[in-house]
């Protein structure tokens, strides 16, 4: 028999700690914690941790535990990257020196140890069967709360509805787990909020609460609440070589300095003629913008105008990081488009 490459472990083993950290040394390694509910014969499953540095949904979880309630029906929560989250200082690091992103290996063939990590993950989730699927993330700039999805369906939106009123219709293959899914329950990642916040804490818990206490969620029954759609997600990358820096005006040792003001326009309307950053001129724009066909449109969404990097079309930028590392390990931000009402 294959060993499971995480612990599994019940939660009424044991007094729970209500803190984070001291939750997550209990764990001391990927963990796959089960808690018996009111109806045990259905089941919902919550993803925490995937990265890191996004603590919210572990705190969420650590607090739901420590309390002692019973969930309306069987629990399901794995603890995905517990070393990452403990290497000091604690909570800093999104995946270890060396390690593939922990939510881009849920493709095959599921190489390594992380790709055999994900395999035994949906195994799991696939021989539960459970009626919903909730992976929590933080993210590193000034974002609201926010979902994302494979597909803009009742449940989705249902499912999104417990912790956020906007939602991103993702049609991107990444290897992340809510694609890998996507084709069984309804499945959403939920961004909390900015990393170290205590509201995407709290925004986290309540959201959790919200989905264990609940006994019959409808998600395939009445009308689907109001939820804010934006969809064809671009990742907007810094092209390979560019040196890259953050800040409110020029910096004369980067290639690319991206104007911090644009963070605040995350899930805004940025019109076109908007600076995006200054740029040292060259043969190539300095970011990439590729989205599910795999061509680069870059040029389609800005252009230089002397100095500056400008936007040449309306579009609408999520989830931009304020973490120079992270913008260059995995992206700048995402452009997306709302969807227009009744769509």
């Amino acid at each position: 028999m294959r060993v499971k490459p995480f612990a599994l472990v019940d939660a009424a083993s044991g007094d729970w700690p209500s803190l984070p950290v001291d939750f997550l040394r209990r764990c001391a390694r990927p963990t796959w914690i089960s808690q018996r509910g009111i109806d045990p014969s259905r089941c919902r499953v919550v993803v925490t941790l995937l990265h890191g540095n996004e603590p919210s949904g572990c705190a969420a979880l650590a607090r739901w535990l420590a309390a002692g309630r019973t969930p309306a029906v069987n629990a399901e929560f794995f603890v995905a990257s517990v070393d990452a989250a403990l290497t000091e200082p604690v909570f800093t690091y999104r995946l270890l020196p060396g390690h593939p992103d922990a939510n881009r290996t849920y493709l095959p063939p599921f190489d390594g140890e992380s790709g055999q990590l994900a395999e035994a993950v949906l195994e799991r989730i696939e021989r539960l069967n459970p009626e919903a699927i909730v992976d929590l993330h933080n993210n590193t700039g000034h974002n609201p709360a926010y979902g994302v999805a494979t597909a803009v369906t009742g449940p989705i939106l249902k499912l999104t509805a417990l912790f956020a009123e906007r939602l991103v219709h993702s049609d991107l293959r990444l290897g992340t787990l809510v694609e890998a899914t996507s084709a069984g329950a309804p499945s959403v990642v939920i961004e909390c909020g900015r990393a170290g916040d205590p509201a995407a804490d709290e925004l986290a818990f309540e959201g959790l609460e919200r989905l264990l206490t609940t006994a019959e969620l409808d998600l395939h029954g009445s009308a689907a609440p109001r939820v804010e759609v934006l969809h064809e997600p671009l990742r907007i990358c810094v092209r390979s070589g560019v040196r890259l820096a953050l800040a409110t005006q020029p910096d004369s040792t980067a290639d690319l300095t991206v104007d911090l003001a644009i963070e605040r326009s995350n899930f805004q309307r940025l019109p076109a003629g908007s600076t995006l950053g200054w740029a040292v001129p060259g043969e190539s724009l300095p970011v990439t913008a590729v989205g599910a066909s795999g061509r680069d449109v870059a040029s389609e969404l800005f252009e230089p105008r002397g100095d500056r990097l400008v936007t040449r079309v309306d579009l609408v930028p999520v989830m931009m990081t304020t973490n120079p590392e992270i913008a260059l390990s995995d992206c700048l931000f995402y452009a997306t488009r709302r969807r227009p009402h009744g769509a």
